[in-house]
């Protein structure tokens, strides 16, 4: 899939060179300029190729799934004296509503609350003995006017919620981060029944 991505975004760059090519015909300049935009151009598709192969392990500063099993974390302390703002890492597979994995391991980015932190490091102590930790997302708010998830991820009470954030106008919630990321003990996925004669 991110291979895809980065194939599409250099076949991006070639679209936009053959464009500036075409161009570049009908202006009147010396061949030696035409051809050295036309190398220059060339050179950064090649250039963004191999730059964005180093990103593709980066964790996703994007809106965790809607319901997704916890297959690891990082929580990443805040450190005010180099102006670090702290961030909690977690590896995630997207579940559906079976508890099925529905794709392929994702790292996601989220600000650091020490709330969150907190649900974080235990579920991470959870992984650690062996218990499947699940969760769902919930849109950004206190929890209070929240209602119960249902499903199989339910826990019997709101999610708790982590209104660190600025609002509309913070960019972690433009950026789809500030959702309430609620952990819970995972159940077995929820199999449809066997036609045993």
């Amino acid at each position: 899939m991110l291979e895809t991505n980065l194939l599409c975004l250099v076949l991006a760059y070639v679209f936009l060179s053959l464009l500036m090519l075409t161009v570049l015909i009908g202006l009147a300049l010396p061949r030696l300029v035409k051809i050295g935009a036309i190398v220059v151009a060339s050179l950064f598709y090649v250039v963004v190729f191999f730059s964005m192969q180093g990103l593709l392990g980066w964790s996703a500063p994007v809106g965790v799934p809607a319901r997704f099993q916890v297959l690891w974390t990082r929580i990443v302390e805040p450190n005010v004296v180099q102006g670090e703002t702290g961030a909690i890492h977690l590896w995630l597979e997207e579940l559906d509503a079976a508890n099925l994995p529905t794709g392929e391991p994702r790292a996601y980015r989220l600000p650091y609350t020490t709330n969150l932190a907190g649900r974080v490091a235990k579920a991470q102590k959870e992984i650690e003995k062996g218990n499947l930790q699940g969760g769902r997302a919930e849109f950004f708010g206190t929890g209070a006017s929240q209602s119960v998830p249902t499903g199989p991820l339910q826990t019997g009470a709101p999610p708790g919620g982590d209104p660190s954030g600025g609002g509309l106008f913070d960019p972690a919630f433009l950026g789809g981060q500030s959702r309430n990321v609620d952990l819970v003990p995972l159940p077995k996925p929820a199999l449809p029944p066997k036609n045993i004669p």
